[in-house]
């Protein structure tokens, strides 16, 4: 199985980035590709510089990102509430190409902040909009209070509770991809 996995902002010291690069690092039988978005920086998206540029080749780099995984593992950052713009920005360039942005795969979506609301606003929009952008969420996780539910040194969940929630819920992609295969054949 084939997992993309990547932190939905630009932030290079990303508590977002910590925990999805954990949460992949779960799957034993998965090869992971870890995605970077500032490596698919493009300009803000307008109704003008999609016509002035097209197609960006970065956004079409994205997209086949997602073609090529079997399912995905994001982890959401919250900027008052919402997405961050870094995510937002090749999301809506991307869903220009394709409106099927998600590409009919399973997904975990995660989302953490320092804080107590561990990001719930901005994962609970990712997982209701999921669907609209033929994305299957299997199984979606805020982590409230990451510096005290995450060791840093280590780079593992130290909440036990928690801990055994992410397994799960990365689990049911190797469920869900195993399903699908059975199907097929």
């Amino acid at each position: 199985m084939k997992i993309l996995a990547f932190a939905a902002t630009s932030s290079t010291r990303s508590i977002n980035n910590q925990l999805v690069r954990y949460a992949a690092s779960q799957l034993e039988e998965a090869e992971v590709d870890m995605l970077d978005i500032n490596d698919y920086e493009l300009p803000l998206f307008s109704e003008d510089k999609e016509v002035e540029l097209g197609q960006p080749e970065l956004a079409k780099a994205f997209l086949d990102k997602i073609s090529d995984s079997d399912a995905l593992i994001i982890s959401f950052a919250e900027h008052n509430g919402s997405y961050t713009v870094a995510y937002k920005n090749i999301f809506d360039w991307a869903s220009r190409i394709n409106p099927k942005v998600f590409q009919n795969k399973p997904m975990v979506m995660l989302a953490t902040t320092p804080g107590p609301g561990g990001a719930s606003s901005v994962l609970a929009t990712a997982v209701a909009s999921a669907p609209f952008f033929d994305g299957h969420v299997k199984a979606s996780l805020s982590v409230p209070s990451f510096y005290e539910n995450f060791d840093i040194e280590q780079g593992r969940l130290n909440n036990d509770e928690i801990n055994i929630q992410l397994i799960a819920a990365v689990n049911s992609l190797s469920e869900s991809t195993a399903v699908e295969m059975k199907q097929v054949m």
